[in-house]
């Protein structure tokens, strides 16, 4: 695993020459490396790129960060003037907003976006009643019970989620604050959801559809919120599908 001399992005797999790069960005609570299935499906075709926020990992010891856009505008520093073909963003739950918003700001800034990947999450200015974040500590848990994406091991550690609930409290709290500004997207989008999603509906999926200029598509998977940890080799193949027509993937 490589750090790239840069806190904020990890590489799993060395990629082939001219790659073009797919930037993923973890769900709320989640690590760089929930995304290594994904990058040994893809790699050496794409150079895949696992964000790491700040206060999970290695970065245990940074301050979180419970906002958003503050993140977005991280990675965005560290993904503009990169040369090479255009990057498509791949985000799952939360990250799929933190990834919207690198796109904005990647186009915002006269660069462009091969694709953006959303996935069980819904658009950006779909109703965010949750408070989450706000519950005690049995409140945060049973939610992360509910959408099933949490070893029943590890939620049963109560050392390790003494550890850990303050960085996830963190991010739902920047997901559930979340606001959309008015604009769109440039870049083609493709939204995968899991059928029997407690959190995200198809309708809820469907509507990422209102924040692009470009092509749209929906892609549905049998499963839940976490669909993908059943369906990781056909999450890839809807990415290779997409980006078809860019240069080194087939």
């Amino acid at each position: 695993m490589s750090r790239r001399d840069d806190p904020w992005l990890r590489r799993f797999h060395q990629p082939g020459e001219g790659a073009p790069a797919l930037v993923c960005f973890p769900h709320a609570g989640g690590a760089a490396n929930s995304y290594l299935p994904l990058s040994r499906a893809l790699s050496p075709h794409l150079d895949v790129l696992a964000v790491q926020y700040p206060g999970r990992q290695d970065r245990f010891t940074e301050p979180c960060v419970a906002d958003v856009r503050a993140l977005a505008d991280e990675v965005f520093v560290r993904l503009r003037g990169r040369g090479g073909p255009p990057p498509a963003l791949f985000g799952h739950s939360m990250g799929a907003a933190v990834a919207y918003e690198v796109a904005r700001r990647l186009e915002d800034d006269g660069g462009a976006v091969a694709h953006l990947f959303v996935s069980a999450a819904r658009g950006p200015a779909w109703d965010r009643p949750e408070r989450v974040h706000l519950k005690d500590d049995a409140g945060l848990l049973a939610e992360m019970r509910r959408l099933d994406g949490t070893e029943d091991a590890l939620l049963a550690d109560a050392e390790l989620m003494s550890l850990v609930l303050g960085m996830v409290r963190s991010d739902y709290k920047a997901i559930e604050t979340y606001r959309h500004t008015p604009g769109t997207a440039g870049c083609p989008v493709t939204a995968l959801v899991g059928t029997h999603d407690p959190s995200t509906s198809t309708p809820a999926a469907r509507s990422w559809e209102r924040h692009t200029r470009g092509a749209f598509r929906l892609v549905e998977f049998a499963g839940g919120h976490f669909y993908l940890k059943e369906h990781w080799a056909g999450v890839a193949a809807a990415i290779r599908s997409a980006l078809s027509p860019a240069p080194g993937v087939r």
